[in-house]
Order: C-alpha cells, then structure tokens, then sequence
C-alpha cells in the first residue's frame, strides 16, 4: 500500500493512514475519508496480491480525488433541498428522498469510474501496468463476487466498468449512454 500512497497527488503520510479489517466473508474495501480505509477478510482471504493491489489503488483513488468529502457535501445538499421543497410543496417530503437517492446514486457511479481511472494511474506511477491491473481486478471482481454483488465496487459488468478506458476520468458516450438507462 505504502507504494501507491507514494504515487498519489496528494500523497498521505503513512503515519496518517489506518486500515481496518472488517470480519466478514464478502469480498468488498472501503475508503471512509481522512486517511481510513476498510477491507474484508473475504477480500484477504480470496485475493491475489494484484488483485489486492488493484483494489486498493481503486479506494486510495478515491482518497486522493476528494469523494468523501464531495459524496457528504452533496447529502446535506440534497437533505436541504427535501426541506425546502416540503415547505413549498406540503406532502412532497414522501416523493424527493427517492429523487435524491437517483441523483445521489449517479454521481457515486461517476466516481467510481474515477476512482478506477484514476487507480490505473496510481498504479502505473508505482511502475505498475495500472490499466491492466485494473481490468484484471474488475474481471476478478464480478466473477468472485458475481454480477450486482460487487459491493463498494458496484457491478462492473453492468456499468462497463472491466475496462476503465483509454480517457481516464471520463466517461465515453456509450457509458453516459447507459447511466442514463439506469437512472
């Protein structure tokens, strides 16, 4: 891991960083902000180093990309505006949680094609084939954990995902294409 916080923009101290095990079976990673990361004993126990590797360059990704803080900005947007359209609207509070969770849920789809996109470049920096590592991580991914079950990772078979393109960070016609279709 020490490599690829190296390789970040905003690199993290080691010292800042901490990682927590969770004890389940399910194959999943986490990046809760502020230097904390979270991995499954199902992800220790099935993955490869690699894959491990690519996993976590994903969720560093997101650390050096801000989402954290971006994902908690926009809920308290979006929990201010369900206030505020209930005052204008009485009765509507029931109908906009559901249209906040389709916004909410587009923009997370979004960074994480960032994250793997940028994950890739994290990887490559550390001297890594980083685009190839994370296909190859994506791939293991939906087969280890099955399609819709890739937890964190969402569903890379359903977004696209096994490849995170040539444009990193940007989404292809196709892809906005088909986030429209699932919203």
């Amino acid at each position: 891991m020490v490599p690829l916080l190296q390789h970040m923009n905003q690199p993290l101290a080691v010292n800042q960083v901490r990682v927590g095990i969770l004890d389940t079976t399910q194959i999943n990673a986490a990046n809760a902000g502020g230097g904390e990361f979270y991995v499954t004993r199902g992800l220790l126990e099935r993955a490869s180093d690699e894959q491990l590797r690519g996993v976590l360059a994903h969720e560093i990704a997101h650390a050096d990309l801000n989402h954290v803080a971006k994902t908690q900005a926009l809920g308290a947007g979006l929990n201010v505006g369900v206030i505020i359209l209930d005052q204008i609207i009485p009765g509507s509070g029931a109908i906009t949680p559901l249209a906040g969770q389709l916004i909410a849920r587009a923009y997370t789809r979004k960074e994480e094609y960032a994250a793997d996109a940028h994950g890739a470049t994290i990887l490559t920096r550390a001297g890594f084939n980083g685009r190839q590592a994370m296909v190859e991580t994506l791939k293991w991914l939906e087969a280890a954990s099955g399609p819709g079950q890739g937890g964190f990772f969402l569903d890379p078979s359903r977004y696209g995902r096994a490849d995170p393109g040539a444009r990193p960070g940007a989404l292809t016609r196709n892809q906005r294409a088909r986030e429209a279709d699932h919203c």
